[in-house]
C-alpha cells in the first residue's frame, strides 16, 4: 500500500500536463487558480478515497495542479468500519 505522499507523483504528473497545454495563460507570466473543497469515500481504504476524489476532480476540471487532505474520517457500522472518507482541498487553474 502506498502512504499518502505517493500522491506526490501523480500531482507531479498534472503539474507536467498543465505546463504543457496552458502555455497561453503562462505565457504573461500570471495565472489565477482556484481551489474547491471536494469529499470522497471509498470501502477500501483513505488511500482509495484519495484517488477517487483526484480521478473525479480531474475528471471535472480542468488544469488541476495539486490537493491538500483536510481531513479524513471513518464510517462505522456494526461496529466495523463500513467506509473511510477524505475532506479535500484541490486546486485548478483557470481559463483565461
Amino acid at each position: 500500500m502506498r502512504s499518502l505522499w505517493g500522491l506526490a507523483w501523480e500531482d507531479w504528473v498534472v503539474k507536467e500536463k498543465v505546463k504543457k497545454s496552458d502555455k497561453k495563460t503562462r505565457a504573461n507570466g500570471a495565472t489565477v487558480a482556484r481551489v474547491t473543497e471536494i469529499t470522497a469515500s471509498s470501502p477500501k481504504s483513505f488511500e482509495h478515497a484519495i484517488e477517487v476524489g483526484v480521478a473525479r476532480a480531474c475528471k471535472t476540471l480542468e488544469h488541476v495542479t495539486s490537493a491538500w487532505i483536510q481531513e479524513q474520517k471513518i464510517e462505522i457500522r456494526d461496529g466495523k468500519i463500513h467506509a473511510y472518507r477524505v475532506n479535500m482541498k484541490v486546486t485548478f487553474i483557470l481559463n483565461e
